[in-house]
């Protein structure tokens, strides 16, 4: 088969969707309501698959304020823009689906910190990353107070008079994000732009009558690369190549 009839290689999950599992953090907040950290994703849509307890995810948009249940065979899904905040009311555990593999572990996500954290890309990784090196209860500690510095900035946007704090905070994300967009757009063109081109060549081949790709079928699998990491909603157990920071 000629290289320049071959279908562009792509080894990820079908349709570049990354995947993890997570238990929801346990940890109540100043307001009562146990869970993990309120933010956006800019490019990445994002599915929950509920696999088991019960719980809730907050979600404000510029349609306002939304809560929907979850508990076990809960299929839940949001596009980017989407603030939410996931809601830990019994044991709340899920298989979390993400849009474009890559870019979710690459900073797609905004935490909604109060305005004075969003001023920089320095600023705000002081004030959001966990030192991989650190002892597990100092990631914990530092898990937990960025939980509840992005709540302080959240609570501000849920109690906002008008449209304007949100369209704010809109704007510090996108500009904070803005120096890594073109590693972003090289992620996305070997992940799901690939994944997309695949089907493309392939509808292109049978077309022709041409089935040498079915000759090329493989299967994979494997366990989770790591177990217990500290995400943004809660411990999460990550795939090499479908890693992603919940």
């Amino acid at each position: 088969m000629s290289g320049l009839h071959r279908t562009p290689e792509f080894t990820g999950l079908p349709g570049a969707v990354a995947v993890s599992h997570l238990c929801v953090y346990d940890w109540p907040a100043a307001d009562g309501v146990s869970g993990g950290t309120p933010h956006l994703h800019l490019t990445c849509s994002e599915a929950y698959v509920v696999t088991g307890g019960r719980g809730a995810v907050q979600t404000l948009t510029t349609s306002g304020y939304e809560v929907t249940p979850l508990e076990s065979g809960t299929v839940a899904w949001f596009t980017p823009g989407t603030i939410h905040r996931l809601v830990n009311e019994d044991d709340l555990r899920i298989t979390v689906l993400m849009q474009n593999n890559g870019l979710p572990e690459a900073g797609d996500a905004v935490l909604t910190l109060p305005p004075q954290y969003l001023t920089d890309p320095e600023t705000y990784a002081a004030a959001t990353l966990i030192p991989a090196d650190a002892p597990e209860e100092e990631q914990e500690r530092v898990a937990r107070a960025r939980r509840d510095l992005a709540l302080e900035g959240y609570r501000a946007l849920r109690e906002a008079d008008g449209p304007e704090p949100l369209a704010a905070f809109h704007r510090a994300a996108a500009a904070l994000v803005r120096p890594r967009l073109a590693e972003w757009r090289e992620r996305w063109r070997r992940g799901a732009e690939a994944a997309a081109a695949a089907t493309g060549h392939q509808l292109d081949r049978l077309e022709r009558g041409d089935t040498s790709h079915l000759g090329d079928a493989l299967v994979r699998a494997e366990q989770p690369s790591a177990h217990g990491r500290f995400g943004m909603c809660g411990r999460l157990d990550v795939y090499k190549g479908t890693d992603q920071a919940r």
